[in-house]
């Protein structure tokens, strides 16, 4: 089975970089961009599973990115993360094509558990 592919995008590098480490060492590829971007060029030249957004981020928020994405990959699962929920709802996230939206801190089974449901199950990990 193909091992499931994941960008992890968000502006605080040290977050990114420990949770990249968490799902690696859970069997996942992942990699991390910390400016929407590098997410792009990333995405241009890769072929992730899933994209994990930050949502408030500096120059291309998550919301934006999504829509950029979205674009150009409708079909590419985005899981959106906040720690500032007051900035933007679930349902607004979700109205826009994410696939599930999670506060941050994040719980990594439960990340994993949506992770795996935005691939829709058909890839191993």
């Amino acid at each position: 089975m193909e091992q499931i592919r994941i960008l992890l995008v968000d502006d605080e590098e040290d977050f990114a970089s420990a949770l990249a480490e968490r799902l690696v060492l859970r069997g996942f590829r992942a990699e991390v961009a910390t400016s929407g971007i590098d997410a792009l060029r990333n995405v241009r030249e890769g072929d992730f599973s899933v994209l994990i957004l930050d949502v408030k981020m500096p120059g291309i928020d998550g919301l934006g990115l999504m829509a950029e994405v979205k674009r150009k990959y409708p079909d590419l699962p985005v899981i959106l993360l906040t720690g500032h929920g007051s900035v933007t709802n679930p349902e607004t996230g979700i109205r826009e094509g994410a696939f599930d939206y999670l506060m941050k801190p994040i719980d990594i089974d439960e990340l994993i558990e949506k992770i795996r449901d935005a691939v829709g199950g058909e890839k191993g990990q």
